[in-house]
Formats: C-alpha cells, structure tokens, sequence
C-alpha cells in the first residue's frame, strides 16, 4: 500500500533538531508506531544501534553520552517499548546524567479511550513523570522542537536529568510546520557561575584552613584541571564519590581515590576545618552506611540548590556549575600560602588495605587487569562485587568517565549495554565490560548488539554462582541462603553461539595473558572467569 504520510514530517524536525546539537547515534528498537523518527535517521547521518531490549537501549545510550559529552538519545515505541525502557531512565534520574525519550503516543482524541489500541497505555506521560519527572505529551510539531531545545538548556544549566517527549501518533505522521531556523541549535552560553559575595566567604575559608579536603562527586566531572590547580593550590587531598572516580587522575600524589565508602576517608572529611564538596549528594548510596559531618565549614558547590542542605548542611552555599566555580575559587586564592603538603602515603595504603580485606581475590583481579590494560581503558561496570568491591579502588582512572557504573540506583543489567554504547562512542579506545555472572544475564541477549555493532570489545565475566552480595546478605542475618545460588550456562558456548570469541579461565594466571588476546581480536569476546 502507497503510503500517504508527507516525509517532511514533524519526526524529521525533531530528528533535524537533534542532528543541529550534534547527536550522530540513537538507541532503540524500531516499531510500528515510531517508523517516521526512523525514516529519518540515515539521511541526517544518525546511526542507529538497536539493541535487543529497551533497557539496554538506554543502558547504551548512558555509555555513549559519558564519552561524548552529549545526552543519550533513545526512541521507543508506544507503550511495552516506553516501559520497557524506565529502569534505564530512572537510572538516569537516580544518577543525574542527561538522556532524551522520544515515543509515540495515541492520536490526539483517543487518550484514555481504552478502546483496543495497538499498544494502549492508560497514561503513559503519567507513569514515566512519576519515575523521573519531565514527561510531556505534546500537541504538536513545534511544541516537541521547543522541549528539544528546553532538554539541552536544562542539560547545560541544571541538574542533568532524562527528559521524556511524547509525541501522537498523528501529530508524528503529519505535515511539519516548524521553521528551518526554528530546527537550528541554540547558543547555550556559559557556565553558570556563583555570586561574587559567595565566592569570597568560600575563599576567606579555605584560606584560613589548616586541613582542607576536597569530595568531589559526580558534579565535579566537567572541572578538567581546574580542579587539580584547585587541590594544588590548597594542598588539599582529594578523596571522591565513586560516581566521581577519575574527577582527578588516581596517580596525583593529592587523590585518595574513590573512597568515600570507606572509614578513614570519612573520618579525614570530618576532622577538616573546611570541607569543599562539589557536585554530590553525599547520600547512603556512596556511604556505605558511614556519615559526613566535618567540624569546621562546609562549602557546598552545586547546580541544584535543594542540594545545599541534602544530607550535609552547607555553611556556604555556591550555586553553579562546578565547571565555571572552581576557577572562580583559583582566581580567589590567587597568591595564597598552603600548608605544607599532608602526607597521605599512609592514609592511602591503609585505605587500600581496609578495602582489599573486603574481598582480596576481586582486589587481585582488577590488579592484574590494571597492569594488563592501557591507562585510559574504560571499564563498564555492574551491580557487581567484582565492581563495587574490585574496580572502584584497584583499577586507578586517569580521567572522568572511565568507570561506567550505576553506585545509587544500583541496577543489573547496566554494564553489557553502557560497554557497546561506550564503543560506539569511541571505537578505537580500548573499553571492557568487568561484571559478575548475576549481572550478565540481565543482559545477555545484548550479545548479538555487539556482533552486529561489530565493537571490538573483551567481556570479562566473573563467576561467584549467583547473587553472591545477596548470599553473603543471606549468611550474616542467620539465613538459609535460597534463590541466590543459581544455575550457570556454560558461557564460553554461549558466547561462540552468538558469535564471539570465548575464553574460560580456571586460574588468575591465566588471565593477563588471555585479556592480551582478547584484545586482538575482531569483534567482541566473552573471558568466563570462575572463582
């Protein structure tokens, strides 16, 4: 049947949009109701990766946004495809990372009509604004552009966090009447920087510090090195979030690394005389269970200004973006005198003392991975011991966003997409999926993305038989460990039945010498670890 649907659309004015802010690559699954975003993708140049669950689109899309600097796109169909894509979004939210959902919706007129639509949803905006906030339904072609542009002007000026625009189905087939210039993108200026006045009390405190420290979190990523001229100019050890691990390079005689979980690094916060935290919410999630309440001042240096009393109660408030503020706290301390330079090789080896005794064999592992792989390797990582216990502390980062990995919402399921989106994203950098088996098979049908994204991209599994963070949970409340030790593929098959190339290791030994080999070869590869 000829189709009647006019192909200069309101889906290529959003699609055009979108291209004008530089995104090159989309996720998602293509569907009956959303074929006039698609129809659009390769003449603006956009590429498509479809992987096989909506979960791992947007799991992709966070992998390839942390590379690229750009939010992560990702188009839905309407309804089961929108849904099927919210732990990925509310990942997004949980974590404050920029990600844009494009679906369909019923035409306008029949919202609501439970009358056995293709894909009815009862109140699909509803139910994702619920989870994240900004889900919008709009009625029409230039409404959807305008929430576009709203998307990157919230992304450069607030916290960042998932946008999802809903647009119906007769409004996305229909003719679009939006300006060309109206598609163009917008200048989105400069930083946000905080109050002269403010600025000032910050500095007067620093100055008069004896013992500052610097936590930095996830906020902190877009410093570059500022922040390292900032820690410099105070002398002031740096310990972070592990959502800001590589926020300064983990070789810097300054970093404590991502260690914020453990004791002694708490305890250091607490006993400053002036605390500088930027960009964290300092929440449970990165805390372990432990407390930040410093003795002397607390300077708060965040986009959102409800953070300032999240937590920890900031004494000075710095409202902005850290990027535009740590300057404007180097050029405040211009000339200044620090104390002489703690000594913190002791500090740092009993910090890794205190979390290679969590769990000393996942310690060797990312040991002999860290000396087997290049210095700027991306490592995604998973609701896995093997990360939070392993790659957090014994694989040093040298940079942001080197560690892909999800500390506060905490999902399985994340590393195998955030790995190929990361890929895409750059091709010729060598990135790692480090994961447990528990983890894995939350995601093992994005195998066949790999192989069909053709990534050159080494999957390191390690087998504890299960759930083995929720067996030892089991254990230590006098419980019978059930449902927690499970059943196993043989994963080398596995893996060479969708087409890579698969490595067992039954020895550490082994293992430097097969990750060598894994990375040469074309296309993904599975390295099935059993401890």
């Amino acid at each position: 049947m000829t189709s009647t649907i006019p192909t200069a659309n309101v889906g290529l004015a959003v699609m055009t949009t979108l291209r004008n802010y530089g995104i090159d690559t989309i996720f998602g699954i293509p569907g009956t109701h959303n074929l006039e975003f698609y129809r659009h993708l390769a003449p603006l140049g956009i590429h498509p990766v479809t992987t096989r669950h909506e979960q791992g689109a947007g799991y992709g899309s966070d992998g390839w946004s942390q590379l690229k600097g750009l939010p992560g796109v990702v188009i839905t169909t309407s309804g089961p495809g929108l849904l099927n894509a919210m732990s990925a979004a509310a990942t997004s939210y949980c974590e404050s990372r920029p990600m844009i959902i494009l679906s369909p919706g019923a035409p306008r007129g029949s919202e609501f009509s439970d009358i056995g639509l293709l894909h009815e949803t009862k109140d699909p905006t509803g139910a994702v604004r619920a989870l994240i906030g900004r889900s919008t339904r709009v009625s029409s072609g230039g409404e959807a552009v305008e929430l576009i542009h709203q998307a990157f002007e919230l992304f450069a000026h607030g916290r960042p966090r998932p946008v999802h625009i809903e647009i119906p189905l007769d409004v996305l087939e229909s003719a679009s009447d939006v300006a060309p210039s109206a598609l163009e993108a917008r200048p989105l200026g400069a930083p946000m920087r905080a109050a002269d006045d403010v600025i000032a009390e910050a500095v007067a405190a620093l100055r008069g510090a004896s013992k500052p420290v610097i936590l930095a979190g996830g906020g902190s990523l877009g410093t570059g090195d500022a922040l390292v001229r900032l820690a410099e100019a105070l002398n002031a050890p740096v310990v972070t979030t592990i959502n800001g691990k590589g926020a300064i390079p983990e070789f810097h005689e300054l970093s404590l690394g991502s260690e914020i979980r453990l004791n002694a690094a708490q305890q250091l916060c607490n006993d400053s005389d002036a605390l500088l935290i930027i960009g964290s919410k300092v929440g449970e999630s990165e805390l372990w269970g432990g407390n930040i309440a410093p003795l002397g001042a607390c300077i708060r240096v965040d986009i959102d200004p409800g953070q300032m009393t999240t937590n920890v109660e900031a004494t000075v408030r710095l409202v902005g973006n850290a990027a535009a503020i740590v300057p404007q706290l180097l050029d405040g301390l211009a000339g200044h005198q620090p104390v002489a330079t703690p000594e913190l090789d002791a500090m740092r080896q009993g910090l890794r003392a205190e979390a290679r005794a969590m769990a000393p064999e996942l310690a060797k592992i990312n040991d002999i991975l860290a000396d087997a792989l290049p210095a700027d390797t991306v490592i995604a990582g998973d609701s896995s011991q093997i990360t939070y216990f392993g790659t957090t502390s014994f694989f040093p980062m040298q940079a942001p966003h080197q560690l892909l990995y999800t500390p506060a919402y905490a999902t399985l399921g994340y590393g195998l997409p955030a790995a190929i989106g990361a890929k895409v994203a750059e091709p010729e950098r060598t990135v790692v999926c480090l994961l447990g088996d528990g983890a894995l098979m939350f995601a093992v049908q994005e195998f066949i993305t790999a192989v069909e994204q053709d990534v050159d991209l080494p999957i390191i599994v390690v087998d504890n038989g299960g759930y083995g963070e929720i067996r030892q949970n089991m254990v230590d409340r006098n419980i019978t460990p059930v449902g927690v030790n499970l059943v196993q593929p043989d994963w080398v098959r596995l893996a060479e039945g969708f087409g890579l190339a698969g490595y067992r290791v039954e020895s550490l030994d082994q293992l430097a010498e097969t990750v060598t080999k894994a990375l040469t070869v074309n296309g993904p590869s599975l390295i099935h670890v059993i401890i």
